[in-house]
């Protein structure tokens, strides 16, 4: 067996600001969690590629965006499940130096109720999709680049009814771990951000909270006394590109929730 000697991971700075001229693309970057990476990607100089399936959503989300001065943005309308479909995303967008992944659900359905054909399309998405991305990704990044992938707290802290999806998530998770590993030759990162419950539409419509009101009422029990905003969630995930020593982690950002 011949032993290659690769070269280290490209050094720089760990903060944010490392980021300016680079290209991010963000698979479900059309609202919620994706959509604030894009707008604070865009506040440090990143040029944000945008993907999702709705054409509607995808132009509002690049008109948030591009509010930001001198902010580069593109869209592109593609399904981030297929990996044809971000296969093509990433040769339009041209290079790309790092890929986060927020598109998800949760599939609804106690065990004994619920047969597999009912949550197989949102489990197999959520697994299969991140695989499909990482597959599409790997080729085309450069050397320090990333993939970040999402996870969440149920994981943890399991609910019920919830059981296929947050088998789901810890699939995601263990994926993060084995890519790690198996692209650090081409000295890729790959990491995953848990994220608790966090204020967006999806979290607002799957919890019934119809106003503020009922958003600041969920949070009152949290440690910090509120929800996270989309925001603070999507930070995390800068911190994971900018920083070339983290790779193989699962940072959870949840206001405390895991401790209450």
């Amino acid at each position: 067996m011949t032993t290659t000697t690769l070269a280290p991971m490209p050094t720089g700075s760990p903060l944010p600001a490392a980021l300016e001229d680079r290209t991010v693309m963000i698979i479900g970057g059309s609202s919620g969690i994706g959509l604030a990476a894009g707008e604070l990607l865009a506040s440090v100089g990143a040029r944000v590629v945008l993907v999702g399936r709705d054409k509607a959503r995808l132009e509002t989300a690049l008109d948030h965006v591009r509010a930001t001065p001198g902010a580069s943005a593109l869209g592109i309308a593609a399904d981030g499940n297929d990996e044809s479909a971000v296969e093509r995303a990433l040769d339009q967008a041209g290079q790309v130096d790092h890929v986060l992944v927020t598109a998800g659900t949760i599939a609804a359905g106690a065990l004994l109720d619920t047969p597999r054909e009912q949550v197989s399309e949102v489990v197999d998405g959520r697994i299969w999709g991140a695989y499909g991305v990482a597959r599409a990704a790997a080729p085309r990044l450069p050397a320090g680049g990333s993939i970040t992938f999402t996870s969440g707290l149920y994981l943890m802290r399991p609910v019920p009814g919830a059981s296929a999806s947050i088998a789901g998530i810890g699939a995601v998770e263990g994926l993060t771990r084995a890519l790690a590993v198996e692209l650090a030759p081409r000295r890729l990162r790959v990491n995953a951000v848990r994220y608790g419950v966090v204020d967006t539409p999806l979290a607002r419509t799957a919890m019934e909270l119809a106003d503020d009101a009922a958003v600041a009422a969920a949070g009152e029990g949290l440690l910090i006394g509120r929800l996270g905003t989309a925001q603070e969630a999507a930070s995390a995930s800068l911190f994971l590109m900018a920083n070339n020593l983290m790779t193989g982690t699962v940072l959870t950002v949840d206001g405390g929730q895991g401790l209450v």
